[in-house]
């Protein structure tokens, strides 16, 4: 099975699976969805015939009107349904996701291009995430330090791994530090415990009492012989995989570390391994006392050792420091490591969810929730860890994890309180449940089921075919004893009840907003892999307004979901099922009434969380499903609806586009010219849309149709410069991208081979292949103070890289003064020094489309320097103003060359290959850069001509 060369991905549905996010593993209105799909009233008028092609139900004589009641003849129509059978012959494997697809060559390749285009990410699971860091680690036990003692002692001491047995079944290492804190120095074993001791050199101190506004409170006295506890964090990062007594131990300063420049090392002494970190809550103010303070220990096994000066001027600095010790400790305290740190975050959700949006819930959901804290600590870490995994099914017997102690236990526990449905007996046991089953067992248990027929060569049998032919063989008669088969081979399974899949999947979903996000995003933080910006949270306003609001925004995921798997499936009747549940639902009078509410600043990214919005991706999706299979009246259809439901989107322009296209392909030219000439009145019609629009208006308003071209056409007579590079093709095939050899005869792109044309015979530029990449990393940095200011109902958790605002036209309305403000110091010079902050500020720091590693501070100062304040303030502004519209789809390089020092100049280039040409949306942007002051141009590669015959005689 061969993918054509090109084949595109439906439209939307990337930006449909982004939605969705995560598959749920129960949808509870799967049935109810589908078995009502064809009493709704819609104007998509399709069904399928016996092959799986769509076909137009008056085409066959059949009409699928909700009030006709019609018995069953036979023909497929029964109580006013429509019931077209599928044949389920000429099934083919997919070799990429291992499903059975049926239908013809162009079907099969549709869906092996989306399996292509989606890749094979690899699942967050309990074996990388969350198994890197939930074991109890080596504890640590700091103590203060005595400003004007010379010595004072230190104690390691291993305890008793019996002891330990019983509070976890691990062993810790303690570390006690009297009157010292244990910076940089080392430890030896003498027995079962070691003494160490350091030194400070400093001027002596008077005693001072501070006054602190917090519970706890320090002077002099309080500093002598206080012990506080720590941990080692980070073993993911450790070179070695345990400590041992008697190792020699540091800790170091790592200021270049880009996630937290705070870090502190903890070291072994010996081999200069890395053991792990200090957590960076504890790191945050110890780095300071280091730094600022320079305070400097080692320790030996051995005497005193004097290791340099410390500046102690800022006592009351000092002070406050290790009274932000003490605090991070005492909440240390209050969450000790019997709580798991995966156990912990999903308490948290729970709490702030039920915290925040209380009225979303029923009673019961609201005391179901609330019980979970009140689980033994196995069950909630047991809950949580297979709440993560993909299931449903779980077999007893393979659950098995360090902080577990008792699975059995557990397992009954949450059985009893409902969290979990085991699977221990056969009775009314469902065809889906026993394939969820089947799947938890090995090839070898598949092959050993006595009832499943024998054939031969069956030994290489895949196991989605030993599934497949056991639930054959159960559908035909021919394995009736299969689900106690199952139990004598499985044992005990269980799995996830619905009622808590179903709560607990809303739960995170009003939590994070998005179905990108879920509690590894937790676990990515504490592990120090993503770290998210500072910024206030200020809410005002609820995105679900009543509970019914959220649960048809639910339903209406649980639609889009039913149409990705359909799409997968190849399965063309639920597809176009799912299509009229979303065409007779995306224009809710409920949801009119809410939005009405809302304050016109607000409503626009608020509707993103309606059901009505979802329902239009979905048509979208549709549409462009339609449009494939030539259905034009049915997606003019779908479009002139999305286009009536939603006057104020920034879709409008594609939505318009298609129409008149479509209207196009129809022969409706007229039709087609007034759509086009109306979409560019139309002022949510912008960039590339708007580029396109005018070029159909112009090749369908010739004479005598019109006869007068508007002023506002006159950008499209502009003329982009063009330049031409000849190169050495590796390959000329259609759908491909462009290969040639380079200047220096290695292969490349044709931006690379554009890249080596400016740096010679271009005029000695320097340059990059960036596209958007380099300007949303400068927009993001030049503007992160404005991205990141207060502004109400944008922000709503800890987790978001943006505002939720950051991608309508109320971002640049809620923040006028202070963007307008900001774009003027740019324009005045100011770029550079804007950019240097920002970079040492937040560098590492997560921010939409800024990318740290792609691009150097380097390169950016270079960019700023060259490209010049009015330039990039007016680029800044497009963006604020606008940015879904206009992140994407600017030129492929960037170039620039100094003139002196602090001056220079830059060029923007959009590379074309033989067979590729301007899309409209980069059409637009070359416009604008223009109006807006840039050098822009074009640079298209093409193979050398071909020789002329005489001179082919020649040589």
């Amino acid at each position: 099975m061969r993918r054509p060369p090109g084949f595109p991905m439906l439209t939307g549905r990337e930006s449909l699976v982004r939605l969705i996010g995560k598959r749920r593993r129960f949808l509870p209105n799967r049935h109810s969805l589908l078995s009502s799909a064809s009493s709704l009233q819609s104007c998509l008028n399709l069904g399928t015939d016996e092959s799986g092609k769509i076909v137009s139900l008056e085409d066959r004589g059949v009409l699928s009107l909700p009030e006709r009641k019609v018995k069953d003849s036979g023909d497929g129509v029964e109580n006013g349904e429509c019931v077209l059978k599928t044949a389920v012959s000429d099934w083919v494997t997919c070799p990429v996701c291992g499903k059975k697809v049926r239908g013809g060559d162009y079907s099969i390749n549709l869906h092996l291009d989306t399996c292509l285009a989606r890749g094979t990410k690899r699942k967050v699971t309990q074996r990388t995430l969350l198994q890197l860091n939930f074991s109890p680690q080596p504890k640590i036990q700091v103590s203060p330090f005595e400003l004007d003692l010379e010595q004072s002692t230190v104690h390691v001491v291993r305890n008793n791994p019996h002891e330990d047995s019983a509070n976890g079944g691990h062993e810790v290492d303690k570390i006690e530090i009297g009157d010292g804190l244990l910076l940089n120095g080392c430890a030896r074993s003498f027995g079962s415990e070691c003494q160490l001791a350091r030194k400070v050199e400093s001027a002596s101190l008077s005693p001072k009492k501070v006054a602190f506004h917090s519970d706890i409170g320090v002077d002099n006295k309080d500093i002598f012989g206080t012990v506080v506890e720590t941990f080692i964090v980070g073993r993911k990062f450790s070179d070695e995989k345990e400590l041992k007594l008697g190792m020699a131990i540091s800790l170091l300063r790592e200021p270049e570390n880009v996630k937290d420049p705070s870090a502190i090392k903890v070291l072994s002494a010996d081999s200069g391994c890395c053991l792990g970190y200090l957590p960076r809550s504890l790191a945050q103010y110890v780095s300071p006392l280091i730094e600022k303070h320079c305070l400097s220990f080692e320790i030996s096994c051995h005497g005193t050792i004097p290791c340099g000066e410390g500046k102690h001027d800022d006592v009351d600095s000092i002070k406050c420091l290790w009274t932000s010790i003490l605090q991070e400790v005492e909440a240390a305290r209050k969450n000790p490591p019997s709580m798991t740190k995966y156990q912990q975050n999903f308490s948290l959700l729970i709490h702030e969810v039920l915290n925040r949006s209380s009225n979303l819930f029923t009673d019961d959901e609201k005391l179901f929730m609330e019980s979970f804290t009140s689980l033994s600590d196995d069950s909630q870490r047991l809950f949580v860890r297979l709440y993560s995994r993909k299931g449903p099914w779980f077999r007893l017997s393979n659950i098995s994890y360090p902080e577990i102690s008792d699975a059995l236990q557990a397992v009954n526990e949450l059985s009893g309180k409902g969290y979990m449905i085991p699977f221990d007996c056969t009775e009314g046991l469902q065809t889906d449940e026993m394939m969820g089953i089947l799947r938890v067992l090995t090839i070898s248990e598949l092959r050993e089921i006595s009832c499943m027929p024998k054939k031969k060569g069956s030994q290489n049998s895949r196991k989605k075919d030993l599934i497949a032919s056991a639930l054959c063989s159960y559908r035909d008669g021919l394995c009736p004893v299969l689900p106690s088969v199952l139990l004598d081979k499985a044992g005990v399974c269980v799995k996830i009840s619905p009622r808590a899949e179903t709560v607990f999947w809303r739960a995170e979903r009003i939590f994070f907003l998005n179905g990108e996000q879920d509690l590894s995003t937790f676990l990515l933080v504490d592990l120090g892999a993503v770290k998210y910006p500072t910024y206030n949270c200020t809410i005002s306003e609820q995105i679900f307004s009543s509970r019914s609001q959220l649960l048809d925004y639910e339903e209406a995921i649980e639609v889009a979901q039913l149409m990705d798997e359909s799409l997968d499936e190849n399965h063309a009747n639920q597809v176009l099922r799912c299509l009229k549940i979303a065409d007779s639902r995306v224009d809710l009078p409920s949801e009119h009434v809410s939005r009405s509410s809302i304050p016109g600043s607000e409503a626009a990214f608020i509707s993103c969380f309606t059901a009505s919005w979802v329902y239009s991706k979905v048509i979208l999706l549709g549409i462009s499903y339609l449009e494939r299979e030539r259905r034009y009246p049915d997606a003019i259809n779908l479009l002139k609806q999305l286009l009536d439901c939603f006057p104020s989107d920034g879709r409008r322009g594609y939505w318009t586009v298609r129409l008149s296209i479509n209207l196009e392909h129809l022969g409706f030219l007229d039709e087609s010219l007034s759509v086009a000439e109306d979409g560019l009145l139309d002022p949510w019609v912008r960039a590339g849309s708007r580029m396109a629009l005018q070029k159909r208006v112009l090749r369908l308003g010739k004479p005598p149709r019109r006869w007068k071209i508007p002023r506002s056409f006159e950008i499209t007579k502009w003329k982009i410069k063009e330049v031409h590079v000849q190169g050495r093709p590796l390959n000329c095939e259609m759908g491909q991208k462009s290969r040639f050899y380079g200047e220096d005869g290695e292969q490349c792109g044709v931006e690379q081979l554009a890249l080596q044309y400016y740096a010679n015979e271009g005029g000695c530029w320097s340059g990059i292949h960036t596209e958007s990449g380099i300007w949303l990393t400068m927009f993001g940095l030049l503007m992160w103070d404005v991205i990141f200011s207060d502004v109400p109902n944008v922000f709503r958790t800890k987790f978001q890289t943006a505002p939720l605002d950051l991608e309508t036209d109320s971002f640049y309305l809620a923040r006028k003064g202070l963007i307008e403000t900001h774009l003027q110091s740019i324009q005045d010079g100011m770029a550079e020094e804007i950019l240097i902050t920002s970079w040492e500020s937040h560098v590492g720091t997560a921010c939409r489309g800024v990318n740290w590693d792609r691009h150097s501070l380097s390169e950016l100062r270079a960019a700023v320097t060259c490209v010049g304040g009015p330039c990039l303030a007016s680029l800044c502004r497009l963006l604020s103003q606008d940015y879904r519209t206009w992140s994407s789809g600017m030129p492929d390089l960037l170039l620039w060359q100094f003139h002196g020092e602090y001056r220079g100049e830059a060029k923007l280039v959009e590379v074309k290959g033989p067979n590729d040409r301007l899309s409209e949306q980069q059409r637009a942007w070359l416009f604008v850069l223009m109006e807006c002051g840039f050098n822009a141009e074009v640079c298209k590669v093409t193979p050398p001509p071909p020789l002329e015959p005489s001179t082919r005689n020649i040589c």
